[in-house]
């Protein structure tokens, strides 16, 4: 993390993440996941430095917070039908919480889609977790979130390693 004073929007879209059950390695290990074949050497630090500065984007906060506003709205069953059962069940036709992760991804760049969609049908490590009905919790917006994360920082560590700079 930067050494500068951090937001207080960006301090809590992290610590509701964290709360959530999402650490910033968890979101490292996908990008692990997605750049790895392309980057002999890479090692998880880089891939946490690169979502790091992810987050500390004012669009990235904002998605985060009304993501997981929205997830737990539905848990406690405080939105209105035909909202609720949308969302309680992750409808695979309501699609609002994909535009949420793509509002993430749209920042840096179009190799990000291609590594959201990847990751979003594959459904490695955190994601199997998040969308694991069983636990209760509602992570219908979290889970593609933390892709949209992860596809971004992919994106970014891409850029970076052709020598931009985002």
């Amino acid at each position: 993390m930067s050494k500068k004073e951090m937001r207080p929007i960006e301090a809590k879209a992290r610590e509701w993440l964290k709360e959530r059950g999402v650490t910033i390695r968890d979101i490292a290990e996908l990008v692990h996941y997605l750049q790895s074949p392309y980057h002999d050497q890479l090692d998880i630090e880089t891939c946490e430095h690169h979502i790091e500065r992810v987050l500390e984007k004012r669009e990235v906060q904002n998605a985060i917070l009304t993501g997981i506003q929205l997830d737990i709205l539905a848990e406690k069953e405080l939105l209105e039908e035909p909202l609720l059962s949308t969302i309680k069940v992750d409808e695979g036709l309501y699609g609002i919480d994909e535009i949420m992760a793509l509002s993430i991804i749209n920042v840096y760049g179009s190799i990000g889609f291609t590594n959201y969609g990847y990751i979003d049908k594959q459904k490695p490590g955190i994601l199997a977790k998040l969308n694991d009905k069983s636990s209760g919790k509602c992570h219908t917006f979290l889970d593609d979130l933390v892709g949209g994360i992860a596809a971004a920082a992919s994106s970014r560590l891409a850029h970076s390693a052709q020598g931009e700079e985002w």
